[in-house]
């Protein structure tokens, strides 16, 4: 195993994991406007040192942010009322028309309409500005930054509302095949749509730079998340279908997904399209290059997800209806992470999420880049065969070590579980798992998440990250995501900040005992 030479990039820090639309406000989804500095603010004074999101990219087939429909765009529903109002792009009486009666879930179709019309509203403003209004020249440096990718994703998104929002595979023919006539045509038609929504992408960076500025003035890193696929209804396959395998109508000649695993019987078939690697291989993974690049202009920290991918892929026919006949094939990871070396140096700021079927070559391609793992505690009793790796005591100092994902079922929703509600587990698996976990804490279990969090925060864990639905001691009603699930995932909310003041609190008590995140940055300062 390689020795870890590099500074790592994690020393006994600490964080929450909850997504930018978990975030509380009054406007339906959580966004880039005030809740979101307020959040960091919370964190830096109970101690903390990392938030972690899930992917900032629009959201595609079933709100799911694993599905987006662009790798280098951000989802709308992000931009804030509030701070589009305080630079006077719509009035008193607007931003009270925004707001959406509060509740402990996302309604995805009424927030989309809403967002839609504070775009529409907010774009005609700025666009009647004076073309030599500071924004409106930070908008024209933006659009030429970024046209590598805003061009293309532009186009796709005013196309993709004229055809009624459906698949790309599914508009007419000129348009999904991308004859330059239609193209120039469409540009030329759409002009208003395409404005808007380079709008739209201007001013979430706007928003997301304030975050930001406020998270490094905190001493808060933001670990964010690169999904190893795209989706297929996506401008990336749209654009560059060459980079992927797919039939020559455009769909997927082969998809993505997990054989039959603890989530699911039948394995998760994901449905995004392989790459063509050779294509990729031909200009030095110039699309991976930048994707890393882009998302780091975002972020302090990646997690990839589905790591292993980038060894091998499990490979399932395009036509598949589950993901139980399927095949690994090669995937050029190594090549890719050494592109990564040239332009970032060690440490690679990646976080590998090296959970599922992990092989040796797996581990060897994390450990000689020297990236940070993932531990799960909740796999940590059952029957699973590595079950021990995942036990606090044997976690290592390069490790990130969480109670659970935004895959798993929180804490007490797993512990108080029953067969046959989203999981493969039989009652007998639940009961040992029960058993163990009791007997592993010397506990009675009435606040099985404090006793999970305590264990992690107590561990040799490089940094121990915690779902807010965790500390919150929520049940099931706070799950996140449920593979496999096609629709009702993703919008679990915060109704306020009052519930998560005592836990906090709690929280920054046992980080000074243990010396994690603030107090050990502080530490380190002084010496």
């Amino acid at each position: 195993m390689t020795s870890f030479s590099a500074k790592p990039l994690f020393n006994k820090d600490c964080g929450l994991l909850v997504h930018p639309t978990s975030l509380p406000n009054k406007y339906g989804v959580g966004d880039f406007g005030p809740s979101a500095i307020a959040w960091l603010e919370l964190l830096a004074q109970h101690g903390q040192t990392i938030w972690q999101i899930l992917p900032l990219n629009p959201a595609g087939y079933g709100d799911s942010p694993y599905q987006g429909l662009s790798a280098f765009a951000t989802n709308p529903v992000f931009l804030s009322p509030e701070d589009l109002h305080v630079r006077g792009l719509i009035d008193d009486n607007e931003l009270r028309f925004f707001e959406l009666e509060n509740g402990s879930a996302i309604d995805f179709p009424v927030v989309y309409s809403n967002k839609a019309e504070l775009s529409a509203r907010a774009s005609l403003r700025f666009f009647a500005l004076d073309a030599a209004d500071s924004l409106r020249l930070k908008y024209a440096d933006f659009i030429e930054s970024e046209a590598d990718w805003l061009e293309s994703f532009a186009l796709y998104s005013a196309l993709k509302e004229s055809f009624g929002a459906v698949a790309w595979t599914d508009w007419a023919e000129p348009f999904r095949q991308r004859e330059p006539e239609a193209l120039a045509r469409a540009a030329n038609e759409l002009d208003v749509e395409i404005n808007r929504v380079r709008f739209e992408q201007f001013l979430l960076r706007e928003q997301w730079n304030e975050i930001r500025a406020t998270a490094h003035r905190l001493n808060i890193r933001i670990v964010g998340d690169l999904p190893i696929f795209v989706a297929h209804d996506s401008a990336d396959v749209w654009c560059e279908r060459e980079l992927f395998h797919l039939n020559a109508d455009g769909s997927p000649s082969v998809v993505a997904g997990v054989p039959p695993d603890y989530f699911s019987e039948t394995g998760q078939l994901w449905g995004n399209p392989l790459y063509a690697w050779e294509m990729h291989r031909a200009d030095d993974f110039a699309w991976w290059r930048k994707r890393l690049r882009k998302i780091l202009n975002w972020v302090d920290v990646v997690r990839v997800d589905h790591f292993r991918g980038f060894e091998s892929c499990w490979e399932i026919p395009g036509d598949a209806e589950t993901a139980a006949i399927g095949r690994w094939v090669d995937a050029p990871g190594r090549e890719v992470f050494n592109a990564f070396l040239e332009d970032w140096g060690f440490p690679l700021p990646v976080i590998a999420e090296d959970l599922g079927v992990i092989t040796d070559r797996v581990i060897a391609l994390r450990d000689d880049f020297q990236l940070p793992g993932i531990r799960i505690e909740q796999f940590a009793f059952g029957s699973d065969e590595m079950k021990a790796t995942f036990l606090p005591e044997v976690y290592d100092e390069h490790c990130v070590a969480y109670t659970g994902t935004h895959d798993n079922d929180t804490v007490v929703g797993w512990f108080t579980s029953r067969a046959g509600e989203n999981s493969t587990r039989t009652q007998r698996d639940i009961d040992t798992e029960r058993t163990e976990t009791l007997n592993y804490f010397g506990t009675d279990g009435s606040e099985i998440h404090k006793d999970f969090i305590r264990s992690l925060y107590r561990s040799n864990a490089a940094a121990t990250i915690i779902p807010v639905q965790d500390l919150l001691g929520l049940g099931s009603e706070g799950r996140m995501n449920t593979p496999g699930q096609s629709s009702g995932c993703w919008s679990w909310r915060m109704m306020s900040y009052i519930d998560v003041l005592e836990p906090l609190a709690e929280l920054s008590a046992l980080s000074k005992i243990c010396s994690r995140g603030q107090v050990m940055l502080s530490s380190s300062v002084a010496r």
